[in-house]
């Protein structure tokens, strides 16, 4: 038995993410003809779609999908959408998901009008169906997912970034969304305050494994992440197999690191030399060790589920997460 793939653990709601396409897309739909052609555009590169199904499954394992559970997907991938359009603004990237940009086809103006108009359709989609709870768990995640993107730039301005800052970012950029997935798609089919918290922190904790996974990612280039490896050092993001490396060295090769980091144009020998560091260091399996304690939690809030083809989709899950090549 290999490992599960994306389309393993959609299985059970194999039917509701079909009838979501369709629900989404008209979300979508506008009256203005070049606002039109972007958003078709969006469409087009949509990527695993992993936090709609998220929301079905949390809302299958807890109860009966609905309408509120499709309005709760499409609020959440809107509000994702908006995130990365507007991220590739900030960041200034020219490519996502091996498509060029809304930012490089068009402008960054156009980005953030586009970015700006997701947003308000969640929104919207939440207030015409009354669903209050729902407007108030991703309202909340899209402002810690602000505060955790200024937290970090801040830090890496300084390059002082701690372990405890690294999981406050992560938890703020990464977890709250994941979490915000679970909440809303637990919110759709009951009203038990204590069920809802508690699959909002099943998501965190799924959330903060998936980025260590993530970071960890950077240092094995595969040839499958579209991405060099090494990119976080080359953007100066310090992760947690870097910041536990730095904490192992001696005094002389940190300050030769975080020199190395600080430059901002890094040949490819000194990338190399930085990860040669970190892997010195036992950087990785401290991350991996970590992500694993993450992966357990995560699981060991499923315990009191009885067995269903749902709750080992959200088992499989949480091991695509942290197994995954990409």
């Amino acid at each position: 038995m290999g490992m599960p793939t994306l389309s393993d653990i959609t299985k059970p709601v194999a039917g509701e993410m079909k009838e979501f396409e369709s629900y989404f897309n008209r979300t979508l739909q506008t009256d203005v003809p070049f606002f039109h052609i972007i958003l078709n555009y969006i469409l087009r590169r949509k990527g695993k779609q992993m936090r709609p199904m998220l929301v079905f499954l949390t809302a299958k394992l807890n109860g009966k999908i609905n309408e509120l559970s499709y309005i709760a997907a499409t609020h959440i991938e809107l509000l994702h959408t908006a995130t990365l359009v507007h991220d590739d603004v900030v960041d200034e990237a020219v490519e996502r998901r091996g498509l060029p940009s809304i930012n490089a086809i068009w402008n960054s103006k156009i980005a953030v009008l586009v970015g700006d108009y997701l947003l308000a359709q969640g929104l919207l989609i939440s207030v015409e169906k009354k669903s209050y709870g729902m407007l108030e768990i991703v309202s909340t995640a899209v402002k810690e997912i602000i505060k955790g993107e200024l937290v970090q730039l801040q830090k890496t301005r300084k390059l002082n970034i701690r372990e405890e800052d690294y999981f406050r970012i992560i938890k703020m950029k990464t977890a709250t969304l994941i979490g915000a997935c679970t909440a809303c798609g637990a919110s759709s089919v009951t009203d038990d305050s204590a069920v809802i918290a508690s699959m909002r922190e099943f998501g965190e904790t799924i959330g903060i494994a998936f980025q260590i996974k993530d970071d960890l990612l950077d240092y094995s280039s595969n040839g499958l992440t579209g991405k060099k490896e090494g990119n976080d050092i080359k953007e100066k993001k310090i992760t947690l197999p870097l910041i536990h490396a730095l904490r192992e060295a001696g005094p002389v090769e940190r300050r030769r690191v975080i020199r190395v980091i600080r430059k901002k144009k890094k040949g490819r020998k000194e990338i190399t030399w930085v990860i040669d560091f970190v892997k010195r260091h036992g950087g990785l399996e401290y991350a991996e060790t970590k992500m694993s304690e993450y992966a357990d939690l995560a699981m060991r809030k499923l315990d009191s589920y009885p067995d269903s083809e749902t709750k080992t989709a959200l088992i499989q899950f949480i091991q695509y997460s942290t197994s995954r090549k990409k």
